[in-house]
């Protein structure tokens, strides 16, 4: 169906999936480690925006959080049934860190997550706030095994295959394989850094409809200091995270360069833009700069690194695919390089309040982390292609062996579904993040927190209309 094997449809499939949920578990890590920032100020100083804020915050985390536990569960299942051969080659590696995350992650989020949605009023003010600290530890402890079993993918080691099968021999090569550390800084940073924007701009939509209050200044003005200081960072983190790639999956850098040969005492030039040709072995239309592309990658003026033609036709990742993510991804980050700049210089002018052309361009960065994030999510994958485990297995003998039309309707299934159910809950988180916080006075009001059954009861069961009838 579509014209596209069974292979290309479960690939497709995969990605859509993986698009839609990697957006939930970024928030999710943001939010929770903001959430403690909130309440420890709230603690330390005793001042009430704080508990707002907090409050506010921690229902948008509630819906999120829901929606991030049942698009996980899809994704789990998918190993199984798209990806069976998989499974069977690799799954005693993958099994057991994916089992980790449950034991030692999923389980510290869930034993603490009621605690900190209705436990606010019920508890202590320092068990509340170990619950918060719980929560988060929680969801970093997730990113840190399902990376891990990610890196593993990208670059194995402390494994044989016995029997047709891997089998672990080094559970701490396995753990931490070469491009783990890097991965995990790398999103971890990306997480603060989208969430950053996602507060950013819900600070700026209030501000520019007037809506000048304490909470929303500090909202706004805390998410424009992390811009300002992890912007520059995660740039740098990237760079490391670049060479690492280099070294150990050239054929990846090459498609994402775009660099077809080497030719004795060149320099690598760095391709701005231009349309990789797969089948002509040529960039066409390329911008270049001369030598930069040395400069970044090898960081001498006339060094060279592993080109397209090196590799087998065969073994050569979708470079126009790659070509674009990643100057999605990098594009994206120095536009917020420069968002953090512009406020910090506004900052020392005192109107960092009150530019309106500032503020409407953190609104329209709002998204930028979260699209920065997919984008660097589809350089990874696509360009370890055609490897399911680099160098060990291929994706083509990983498939399970479903037909093309099958894996069709399923997949026009999930769009469906996806659209509808995390439509309708995306809408609703943004509809909370519309209202903005309320100011409660000086003391939380006791015995409106219920204990409901579920994290998604930590929201209100009602939106109330914007003022002038917005939203």
């Amino acid at each position: 169906m579509f014209g596209l094997t069974a292979l290309e449809m479960a690939r497709i499939q995969f990605g859509f999936t993986i698009s839609f949920h990697i957006i939930f578990p970024a928030i999710t890590i943001g939010l929770a480690s903001y959430l403690v920032v909130l309440e420890a100020l709230w603690l330390l100083k005793q001042a009430t925006v704080f508990r707002d804020l907090y409050l506010f915050w921690s229902k948008v985390f509630a819906v999120n959080f829901a929606m991030g536990v049942v698009s996980g569960i899809v994704m789990a299942y998918q190993f199984g049934t798209n990806w069976g051969h998989f499974s069977a080659f690799a799954g005693g590696v993958t099994g057991p860190l994916l089992a980790y995350e449950v034991l030692s992650a999923f389980f510290l989020e869930a034993g603490f997550l009621g605690v900190m949605l209705f436990g606010l009023n019920k508890v202590g003010p320092g068990l509340h706030f170990f619950a918060t600290l719980m929560v988060a530890a929680g969801t970093l402890i997730s990113a840190t095994w399902i990376l891990a079993s990610n890196s593993f993918m990208q670059t194995p080691q402390g494994y044989e295959i016995v029997a047709g099968r891997i089998v672990p021999v080094d559970w701490v090569k396995v753990i931490f394989s070469p491009s783990f550390p890097y991965r995990l800084v790398h999103m971890t940073i990306a997480a603060y850094l989208a969430t950053a924007l996602f507060v950013g701009a819900s600070g700026a939509w209030h501000l520019i409809r007037g809506r000048n209050t304490q909470a929303v200044r500090t909202m706004f003005s805390m998410a424009m200091w992390m811009v300002l200081i992890v912007a520059p960072i995660q740039i740098i983190v990237g760079d490391q995270h670049g060479e690492n790639t280099l070294k150990y999956q050239p054929a990846k850098i090459a498609g994402i360069e775009g660099h077809w040969e080497n030719k004795p005492g060149e320099s690598v030039p760095l391709i701005l833009f231009g349309w990789p040709d797969m089948k002509g072995e040529t960039t066409r239309y390329a911008l270049e700069i001369p030598h930069a592309g040395s400069l970044i990658l090898t960081h001498s003026w006339n060094g060279q690194v592993p080109a397209l033609k090196d590799f087998a036709p065969k073994d050569r990742p979708d470079s126009p695919v790659i070509f674009w993510s990643f100057r999605a991804m990098v594009g994206l980050a120095f536009l917020m390089f420069f968002l953090g700049l512009w406020s910090a210089w506004l900052r020392w002018r005192g109107d960092i309040y009150r530019a309106p052309l500032f503020l409407r361009a953190a609104i329209l960065m709002g998204p930028s982390g979260l699209l920065a994030l997919v984008a660097g999510w589809v350089t990874t994958e696509v360009g370890r292609q055609p490897w399911v485990v680099y160098n060990v297995m291929r994706t083509a003998d990983a498939v399970s062996n479903h037909s093309a039309v099958e894996l069709s309707i399923s997949l026009i299934l999930f769009i469906v579904i996806y659209f509808a159910v995390f439509g309708t809950g995306v809408s609703y988180m943004l509809k909370l993040v519309a209202q903005g916080p309320d100011v409660r006075g000086p003391e939380a009001e006791p015995g409106k927190i219920q204990r409901p059954s579920r994290p998604l009861s930590g929201a209100p069961d009602a939106v109330r209309p914007l003022p002038g009838g917005e939203g």
